[in-house]
């Protein structure tokens, strides 16, 4: 008998952004704790530590002149200044992940999104909303860590990335964070079984 067709998982990068404040890193960390074949592609920063991060936990932190040697010499799959600051993902971040197997998250904004697909065609970009600009507003002064003036900018920045979600696969909106990491599974584990990604049909 001819062998039954098979799916091959192949693992994939899966981005997600939203606006500052939407609380995509909390919905981050719990989508992780749900499914361990996902695991988090580190981001190198040159924006302080903020109370209870830890260097090479949740971020690795960089002064700006060592960010800029490592971009110069092509450490980064992608960076931008977002904010003030330089962020960028280590293309070392996402290929080690693929290459044990891993489905890894990129928790990026909108322009490191757009740059991670770039590079790697088979990436899943899921966009975070906020329930609305009013509430978006209550969460950045409710961290209590940006001046009003920060606060406007950010504001400011998030239309101009809601703008962009367009060119993103997904749109989920984050009203509840046990429900919003619930569904991003759901887009996950959908996306690895498109037949595109690796389906397997036996020759007759």
């Amino acid at each position: 008998m001819p062998e039954c067709c098979r799916l091959i998982e192949r693992p994939f990068p899966v981005v997600i952004s939203a606006p500052s404040g939407t609380g995509k890193t909390v919905v981050v960390d719990r989508l992780l704790s749900i499914d361990g074949r996902l695991i988090r592609a580190l981001t190198a920063t040159t924006r302080p530590a903020r109370k209870g991060e830890v260097d090479g936990v949740q971020y690795i932190f960089l002064t700006d002149e060592e960010f800029a040697r490592r971009r110069d010499a092509g450490y980064f799959v992608e960076y931008a200044r977002v904010h003030e600051h330089w962020y960028g993902v280590p293309k070392s971040s996402i290929h080690d992940a693929l290459k044990k197997g891993k489905w890894v998250v990129c928790n990026v904004d909108v322009q490191g999104g757009l740059a991670i697909r770039k590079a790697h065609a088979d990436a899943v970009l899921i966009f975070l909303l906020p329930p609305s600009l009013e509430a978006l507003g209550a969460r950045l002064r409710g961290r209590d860590t940006d001046s009003d003036e920060e606060i406007a900018l950010r504001l400011k920045n998030a239309i101009a990335e809601m703008a962009v979600a367009i060119e993103y696969d997904y749109v989920v909106v984050n009203d509840e964070i046990r429900t919003c990491a619930s569904r991003l599974v759901e887009i996950v584990h959908a996306e690895t079984s498109r037949t595109q990604r690796g389906l397997v049909i036996p020759e007759i």
